[in-house]
């Protein structure tokens, strides 16, 4: 089986075919500047003790500290951080953030652990890499199964062991420890604006727009409701446990209460505390991306797209919420179809570009209201997704390759500007 580095490798391949890069760029851009696995002891409310694993990555500091989420989750491992550490690079070069990628995470099943079980098992992941990360050196942010008080904690400990308040060395934290407005939906928000910048090129109407999302977490269910109060056609979401398809639309603020209150997924319309069910259809998350609408929005875990179901992929426009739902080995047959791909380096940066402004408002002790913070993220996901879109267009790329396009030459511009084998032969 490929490695997920590997298949990432793949995509930085073809965008090295349409990009004049030094030598010196593309050897440092194939692999991670630092990389570490740490043993996390935990005691257990039932005083065993148990091992868990945990890494973290610093791919590319090229542009500047790291940067990148912790997720907890059982198939954690050292070659998805660095895959999600070498996509985090790019991310952050494309939306022209002062950031290099990076990436962490912990071999677990959270919802196996008592809340207090949790809490050591951060606090003892920072315990364990504390020397690894700070604020001008590689900075942590929630990821899958990990929140805001999960970065609280996070960021606690790094500052008792540094002896000093430090909200800068974690991003996502809770507005009362240093969070910023807007940061629980920004990767949600970030992709709004994107799709609400590209869909004037294709012609399309919210209210003609039939939209499927996979994946009903906060990223997911933000921008279902994101895209249900714009005038979109939701017609089906899904989570880890199946999905719910209604050819006419589902009203998501409805679905989305359902689900707080009792953890399923129905198709439901409510009025008040009264909610009754509508016609639908339960479905698999795989039946989920077959189903013919106008928008894909794969917003789960990586490769959901893949060569084997890539034929039977009828949207025409697809969204990267996730981080690397389609594999590498889909996207020749999605192009061939007429896909239009927006990578996730580009459409959940969001997410990346909010936790910047929190850094920035950590550092300067000058914090945003939420209105600045939107205004301030719009501004960017829409300059940079009509940059992506002008390499696409110019030179006859996917998006895909346009984003790495973009990203590439200004990490290029930035490792040539230290030096590289030309400048010194020609001296």
């Amino acid at each position: 089986m490929t490695s997920l580095l590997s298949d990432a490798n793949l995509r930085l391949d073809e965008a090295l075919k349409h990009v004049q890069l030094s030598e010196d760029a593309i050897l440092r851009l194939r692999s991670p500047k630092a990389s570490l696995s740490v043993s996390i002891p935990l005691r257990r409310d039932d005083g065993s003790l148990q091992i868990f694993q945990g890494y973290r990555v610093r791919y590319d500091d090229t542009r500047g500290p790291t940067k990148g989420g912790v997720r907890f989750h059982p198939n954690v491992s050292i070659d998805e951080v660095q895959s999600l550490s070498f996509w985090m690079t790019f991310k952050c070069a494309v939306l022209d953030l002062p950031y290099g990628g990076g990436k962490g995470g912990i071999t677990v099943n959270p919802k196996e652990l008592s809340r207090m079980e949790l809490e050591r098992l951060s606090r003892g992941y920072v315990d364990a890499i504390a020397d690894f990360i700070g604020p001008d050196r590689d900075i942590l942010a929630p990821d899958v199964y990990t929140n805001a008080m999960i970065m609280s904690w996070m960021m606690d400990q790094y500052s008792i062991i540094q002896r000093k308040f430090s909200p800068a060395v974690v991003t996502g934290k809770p507005i009362a420890v240093g969070g910023s407005q807007g940061r629980d939906t920004a990767t949600a928000m970030g992709a709004f604006f994107t799709i609400q910048t590209l869909m004037p090129k294709f012609d399309r109407e919210p209210s003609q727009t039939r939209v499927a999302i996979q994946g009903f977490g906060n990223a997911g269910a933000t921008l279902a409701q994101l895209l249900f109060d714009a005038g979109y056609v939701v017609v089906a979401v899904s989570d880890s446990k199946g999905g719910i398809y209604a050819p006419q639309g589902l009203d998501i603020p409805s679905v989305r209460s359902h689900k707080n209150a009792t953890r399923t997924m129905k198709a439901v319309y409510c009025e008040g505390s009264v909610c009754n069910l509508v016609d639908h259809k339960t479905i698999t998350n795989a039946e989920l991306l077959e189903l013919d609408v106008d928008i894909l929005v794969p917003a789960a875990l990586e490769n959901q797209i893949t060569a084997e179901n890539a034929p039977r992929i009828k949207a025409p426009l697809i969204f990267e919420v996730a981080n690397g739902p389609i594999a590498a080995a889909a996207d020749p047959i999605l192009k061939d179809k007429g896909c239009y791909v927006f990578p996730d380096i580009l459409v959940n940066a969001g997410g990346v570009t909010v936790s910047y402004f929190e850094w920035v408002q950590n550092r300067n002790g000058l914090y945003w209201s939420a209105e600045e913070v939107n205004q301030q993220l719009q501004q960017r996901m829409v300059r940079e997704t009509e940059a992506v879109w002008k390499i696409s267009q110019s030179r006859d790329l996917s998006p895909r390759t346009a984003a790495y396009v973009h990203a590439l030459e200004r990490l290029g511009e930035t490792i040539e500007a230290k030096g590289t084998r030309d400048y010194y032969q020609a001296g």
